[in-house]
């Protein structure tokens, strides 16, 4: 082999090149140092963008009838989640560091009652016209709605459980229609 003795680094990447390797596919960190940021939207194009997430909220045998039936001593559970699901995405840069402030058109949670599944969904649906998209804010508008239901609940039901948190859709800009 001659030539001098080698180093690892002659034929392994080196630690810069490795760290820009593999930030490259997770925008909010920066290639060349590995640090967190906020992704630049400045030069991306004004569309309408749309998500929509879902979450479920299981509870034990004949709960979910008393809640649609009697509500809660904390008020009517489900206007309730309603109310703090729309504001927790209304103020989802607040919660998510790197999230964008956007001037959203509209959130609606919608809840679907499953009582022979003891199930309650949540589904949770954002929407504005931007440059980036909502889906952290449907997501964030979902679980908040499931936790409210929780928080209201867990007297009568301490062995409910929030499951399956996910994005189910989105629309608009560059990457068009995703669907779960």
């Amino acid at each position: 082999m001659g030539g001098g003795p080698h180093r690892a680094t002659d034929f392994w990447m080196s630690e810069k090149a490795e760290r820009k390797a593999m930030t490259a596919e997770f925008s909010h960190l920066d290639p060349e140092n590995g640090t967190s940021r906020m992704v630049d939207v400045g030069g991306k194009e004004v569309t309408e963008r749309v998500a929509i997430a879902c979450a479920r909220v299981r509870m034990s045998e004949g709960v979910l009838g008393r809640v649609l039936a009697k509500g809660g001593p904390k008020g009517p559970i489900l206007e309730v989640a309603r109310v703090a699901g729309i504001l927790a995405a209304k103020r989802t840069p607040e919660l998510i560091p790197m999230c964008h402030g956007l001037a959203l058109d509209c959130v609606s949670v919608e809840f679907e009652a499953r009582e022979e599944e003891d199930l309650l969904l949540v589904r949770c649906e954002a929407s504005c016209r931007g440059v980036t998209g909502v889906e952290m804010e449907a997501l964030l508008g979902a679980s908040v709605a499931a936790l409210t239901v929780y928080d209201m609940v867990k007297a009568v039901d301490r062995g409910m459980r929030i499951e399956e948190l996910k994005l189910v859709e989105k629309r608009g800009g560059r990457s068009g229609v995703w669907r779960a």
